[in-house]
C-alpha cells in the first residue's frame, strides 16, 4: 500500500518543528505510520454542542437537518480527496461543508490540516481552537493546534495544549513527541525527556524520541 503525500507546504517550518508538523499530518490524516491512524469519520456531529451564533455564522436553529447531512457528505469527500493528496480539492470540500454546517467538526480539523500543511498557522490554529471547542475531549485539534504554535515559536502555548492532550489520550504519540519538543525548546529538559520516553513507550523504534532523549539527557 502506497501512503498518500502530506501536503507540501508553501513556507516550510523550521526543521526542529518541520518532523513533529509531518507525524502530527500523517497521524490525522488516517495515514499508515507504525500502525497509527486516525480517521475523521469516527468524530461524529450529531451530539456536539452548537456555540452561541455570532454576528458572521448563523445561529445553530437556522441549520437544518438537511444542511447536517450535506456537510458530513462534504467531509467525508473532502477526507478521501485528503488521503488521496488532491489537497486543493479536499479544502473546497472542506469550505462547502462549513458552508452547510459552521459545526462540522470534520471539515474544520480536516481544512486546520489542511491550512498547516501549507504553512498559514494562524488559520489553522483558527480551524483547531473551533474544533477543539466543538469537541473537548478529543486530543487531535489539541495537537494541531499545538503543532502550529510551535510552527510560530510559540513553544508556551503549544506546552500547555499538549499537557491537555496527553491527559485526553495518553497513548497520543505525536502528543507525546510535540510535548516534547515544546519542552525542549522551552528549556524543561525534564518534562522533555519524560515526553519521549513515552514516545518510546508506545512506539521503541521511533528514531526521532531517541535523538531528543539523547539531547536532553533521559
Amino acid at each position: 500500500m502506497t501512503d498518500a503525500p502530506a501536503p507540501r507546504p508553501l513556507f516550510p517550518a523550521p526543521p526542529r518543528y518541520r518532523r513533529a508538523a509531518q507525524l502530527f499530518i500523517a497521524v490525522a490524516l488516517g495515514l499508515p505510520l507504525a500502525g497509527c491512524s486516525f480517521d475523521l469519520g469516527s468524530w461524529g456531529s450529531d451530539d456536539k454542542p452548537k456555540p452561541a451564533a455570532t454576528a458572521d455564522k448563523p445561529a445553530a436553529d437556522t441549520i437544518t437537518p438537511q444542511d447536517v447531512n450535506s456537510a458530513k457528505d462534504h467531509a467525508t469527500r473532502g477526507q478521501v480527496l485528503a488521503h488521496s493528496g488532491k489537497v486543493d480539492e479536499a479544502q473546497a470540500e472542506f469550505e462547502q461543508a462549513l458552508t452547510s454546517d459552521p459545526y462540522n467538526i470534520q471539515a474544520l480539523y480536516g481544512r486546520g490540516l489542511i491550512y498547516q500543511g501549507r504553512g498559514q498557522h494562524q488559520q489553522a490554529i483558527d480551524d483547531f481552537t473551533a474544533a477543539s471547542g466543538l469537541s473537548p475531549q478529543k486530543a487531535e485539534p489539541l495537537v494541531g493546534r499545538a503543532t502550529s504554535y510551535l510552527a510560530l515559536d510559540k513553544a508556551k502555548q503549544a506546552a500547555t495544549d499538549l499537557d491537555e492532550a496527553v491527559q485526553a489520550d495518553p497513548t497520543n504519540v505525536a502528543a507525546w513527541s510535540a510535548r516534547g519538543q515544546a519542552y525542549e525548546r522551552l528549556g524543561d529538559k525534564a518534562k522533555a525527556a519524560a515526553s519521549y520516553n513515552r514516545v518510546l513507550a508506545l512506539r521503541p523504534n521511533d528514531g526521532s524520541a531517541r535523538s531528543g532523549l539523547a539531547r536532553t539527557g533521559g
